[in-house]
């Protein structure tokens, strides 16, 4: 097994409630994550608040696949949520959001991600995680900062 981590900060001018709910619902997100292409609202697993399957459309050269993962929301405070998404083999992505008001009006969201997959599958996976979350943050931003409108059915292909 290989493990490693990356983090990125987002600045939104929303309410702290409105980041924490949406930064806990995972079929929101997963509606401006650049890979997804279905969503499906599990039973909830025994230690998660919330679960979702994701499908995401992913490439590796000439050859195009799907992926599905369970993505659960473990904990929610009032500026805090934890969640983990496994996949098969043994690959485990989990995702620690903090969150804080600032006095002008815009929130702080610093997402610390840690990435653990077998060796042969991590430099591939690690690349798409990284990928998926940059465009992740980009999307978090627009829909907190209500400039949404409607989002496109048609996803970026992964590089």
């Amino acid at each position: 097994m290989r493990c490693g981590s990356f983090h990125y900060d987002i600045q939104a001018r929303c309410q702290l409630e409105e980041a924490v709910a949406l930064m806990s619902d995972v079929p929101r997100l997963a509606a401006v994550h650049p890979l997804a292409v279905e969503v499906r609202e599990l039973e909830p697993s025994p230690d998660a608040l919330r679960s979702t399957a994701i499908t995401s459309r992913l490439a590796l050269g000439p050859l195009r696949f799907r992926i599905t993962y369970q993505a659960d929301v473990l904990s929610v405070t009032n500026d805090e949520v934890v969640t983990v998404a496994r996949q098969r083999p043994a690959t485990t992505l989990r995702n620690h959001t903090r969150l804080r008001q600032d006095g002008d009006g815009m929130v702080h969201i610093r997402v610390e991600i840690t990435f653990e997959s077998p060796y042969l599958l991590f430099p591939y996976g690690f690349r798409q995680a990284q990928y998926a979350h940059r465009g992740l943050a980009r999307g978090i931003k627009t829909v907190l900062e209500g400039r949404a409108g409607h989002v496109a059915e048609r996803q970026p292909a992964a590089p």
